[in-house]
């Protein structure tokens, strides 16, 4: 069977579903981010209490990926991510009408399970049956259904929120929802390089064992750690920034700050096409450094300067997210479902953590503590990416590959 080409139809299906797969799962996921201050006060909760309702939802996805990939080995990729959204949609529904927060929690535990079929498995389905040469602008395309998701779904909950409350906040996001899923089920081609396997636990144990052996692997999974708890620590705690003095404003502005989450859409986009052309290292450490750029911008008191200072961090994490992201499926030679969700492990595992540990630092040092940790997360995401100069086997490839490009022109 042929690989699915950019520039037809069943490629801008592909990308098209993606695209609402991407934005349904990030919607729900980070619903409840701009509720944070919401929870603390109805709830009477410190803010790193409240952000477990987002820590506990990505730790339970990224757990859950680890099994789902292997899952989806045995019953088909698509299956599996069309169960992933239509539950995690219906659960979103039922959140709203949660009678208390631990509740609230045990939801989104469960959400955070049930999610865990699109991001586990999408990977590895664009990578068996997109052209290996446009698994870049096919895997930046997803990403901006991401960034898209996040940034709708964050808006409609802070002016609903402000106009009613956040239980019809997080009703109307879990509408919205299904209606994607249908988008995603109905858009969707079928596996066509897909071969089921039986389910076995051992292979499965060694498989990731082989993953977590191959070191470039392992810098990809570092950075994802890194990156993404950088991103979670600075949106859950600026709300908080934001609707205090001297700011003071509603959750419908605070909401609006979200829109800032177009700039994903380009970026993930665009640096994934500049990755393919000009080395996949090369435009991942830029984007590290435009994220470390924009958090120092935010130490400003100027809403104006702050606000760009968002919009470069947000636009230096997707594209990077797209770039490493992609990497996986390349650099992984077999087992590529368990490949990426050893690296969504570790992604989610970063917004566990990162966005969790952000509350200590944001309750005892204030916004200069937040900075300063995201800060520590993307050195150490750097330094992996100069560690993948010297031992990525495909990072060479692609080096001799422009090299020779070059030379003909």
């Amino acid at each position: 069977m042929a690989y699915i080409k950019k520039g037809t139809k069943a490629f801008r299906k592909t990308t098209l579903a993606m695209f609402f797969g991407g934005f349904n799962t990030f919607a729900i996921m980070y619903s409840t981010q701009p509720l944070l201050p919401e929870f603390s006060r109805e709830f009477h909760i410190s803010p790193a209490v409240a952000s477990l309702s987002l820590s506990l939802t990505t730790i339970a996805l990224a757990i859950s990926m680890l099994f789902v990939g292997s899952l989806s080995e045995v019953k088909g990729r698509k299956p599996l991510m069309n169960f992933s959204l239509i539950s995690a949609s219906i659960l979103a529904i039922l959140t709203s009408s949660v009678p208390n927060y631990h509740v609230l929690l045990l939801f989104r535990i469960l959400q955070g399970i049930v999610l865990a079929g699109l991001p586990a498995v999408a990977m590895a389905y664009l990578s068996e049956e997109i052209e290996p040469a446009d698994l870049g602008v096919a895997m930046g395309l997803y990403v901006s259904g991401i960034s898209v998701g996040g940034m709708s779904g964050r808006i409609i909950i802070g002016m609903l929120t402000d106009f009613f409350n956040w239980r019809v906040a997080l009703g109307t996001v879990g509408v919205l929802s299904v209606l994607a899923s249908l988008l995603f089920w109905y858009l969707l081609p079928p596996s066509e390089h897909f071969q089921p396997r039986p389910f076995d636990i051992g292979k499965l144990t060694k498989s990731m064992v082989n993953q977590l052996k191959d070191p470039s692997l392992l810098c990809l999974y570092g950075i994802a750690f890194f990156v993404l708890g950088s991103f979670v620590t600075l949106y859950n705690y600026i709300g908080y920034q934001l609707i205090a003095p001297p700011y003071s404003l509603s959750q419908t502005l605070v909401g609006f700050i979200f829109v800032i989450y177009i700039v994903g859409t380009f970026s993930s986009t665009w640096m994934g096409r500049r990755a393919d052309m000009h080395g996949r290292n090369k435009m991942l450490k830029i984007g590290l450094l435009i994220m470390a750029f924009g958090a120092c911008l935010t130490l400003t008191t100027l809403i104006v300067i702050k606000i760009l200072g968002i919009a470069l961090f947000t636009f230096g994490f997707f594209g990077s997210h797209s770039i490493a992201s992609s990497w996986v499926g390349r650099q992984a030679i077999r087992d590529k479902a368990q490949a990426s969700s050893l690296y969504l492990f570790f992604y989610y595992a970063g917004s566990s953590s990162g966005g969790t540990i952000g509350g200590t630092f944001w309750e005892t040092l204030g916004w200069g503590g937040v900075i300063s940790m995201i800060l520590s997360f993307l050195l150490c995401a750097l330094l992996l990416s100069i560690r993948l100069n010297f031992i990525s086997p495909f990072n060479q490839h692609t080096k001799t590959t422009l090299t020779l490009q070059k030379a003909n022109c």
